[in-house]
């Protein structure tokens, strides 16, 4: 058992969360990360209803053998919020990571629950304003990351944000091996948040064409594209994505940036760019916009959820005993331990 925040808190083997991921994340894959010693989240817009959003949390809660969470899009442009809030009230999951907006209502709403409130940050700013709202602990997303990445690297962002506020940091983003692992928690996080190299779990709802990409591509073929969303999104760098490019057309640009119709133009933007990832995701199509990060560089094929985080531990320990080795206190060097931030 590796010892941090996210382990004694969570009362987990690893301090590891698999991360939410849009489409991908489901209930098997969070009850098999439980079994595993690790814990999952899943996105509440996996959903298509509410109706069924309930039922499989429910169903969740009662067959999981460990923690879980649920993660929710705070910003205007998920409609469906409030009702995912409600059901989340009365699930009651063990952590929420909220994502693009504050989480103000969220912990004002959980103030005298037990579920915990992770929030995403990408700057120090941002970790002090929910540090200061209440939260229990920050999700710094790195440029390492998949989907919406930030801008600054791991090496860079969690030393800062461990040194600028008091919260935990859980380092998200770049982490498809144990030596990576063992990387953020020696820079001081309290644990990490892995998603891509889980998308080609032999538990995951993906495609074989979606799950055989992660194998055969790797980090440099991740590329960023704006046509998705109208943010920054990392995407395989297919055939199709060459040809359709990544950045918006000028009429796009134009539109994007008129005050009017931004709004409606962003909101639009992003059903088609998501039509489009969900249709490629579940369907063999020339379409083909697969999200991922760069640590699908370690995918070499398509495993269980289970042999993906025996593997991490078995480099980690690997990594720590050769870390040890080389340590100039006659090899007295214990795990990264994140006491601090208790």
């Amino acid at each position: 058992m590796i010892n941090t925040w996210l382990t004694e808190t969570f009362k987990i083997k690893y301090p590891i969360i698999m991360a939410p991921m849009f489409l991908i994340s489901n209930k098997e894959m969070l009850i098999e990360a439980a079994k595993a010693g690790i814990m999952g989240c899943v996105p509440a817009l996996n959903w298509r209803t509410e109706d069924e959003f309930k039922e499989d949390m429910l169903d969740l809660k009662k067959n999981i053998t460990g923690p879980f969470g649920i993660n929710l899009i705070v910003n205007k442009s998920n409609i469906k919020l409030k009702k995912q809030l409600d059901v989340c009230l009365e699930i009651e999951p063990d952590f929420i990571i909220t994502s693009l907006g504050s989480p103000e209502q969220i912990i004002k709403k959980f103030k005298d629950k037990k579920t915990k409130i992770l929030c995403d940050v990408v700057d120090l700013n941002y970790a002090l304003k929910v540090e200061k709202l209440g939260a229990d602990a920050v999700i710094a997303v790195n440029s390492g990351a998949g989907g919406h990445a930030g801008p600054v690297p791991a090496s860079v962002l969690v030393p800062k944000l461990v040194k600028g506020q008091v919260l935990p940091v859980i380092s998200a983003g770049g982490i498809g091996t144990g030596e990576g692992l063992l990387s953020v928690l020696t820079l001081g996080a309290g644990g990490a948040s892995i998603g891509s190299p889980f998308i080609a779990a032999k538990e995951s709802p993906v495609s074989k064409e979606y799950k055989n990409a992660c194998v055969k591509y790797g980090a440099e073929d991740i590329v960023l594209t704006t046509k998705i969303s109208g943010t920054p999104c990392t995407v395989i760098n297919t055939p199709y994505v060459k040809k359709i490019g990544t950045k918006q057309n000028a009429v796009e640009s134009m539109l994007t940036k008129n005050k009017m119709l931004k709004k409606y133009i962003k909101m639009l933007t992003w059903y088609m760019g998501t039509k489009a990832i969900e249709k490629a995701a579940f369907s063999a199509t020339y379409k083909t916009v697969w999200c991922a990060g760069p640590s699908i560089e370690f995918t070499n094929e398509v495993e269980a959820v289970s042999d993906i985080v025996e593997r991490m531990i078995s480099e980690y320990d690997r990594a720590f005993k050769n870390l040890k080795a080389l340590s100039p206190f006659n090899g007295e060097v214990n795990h990264p331990v994140s006491k601090g931030h208790v």
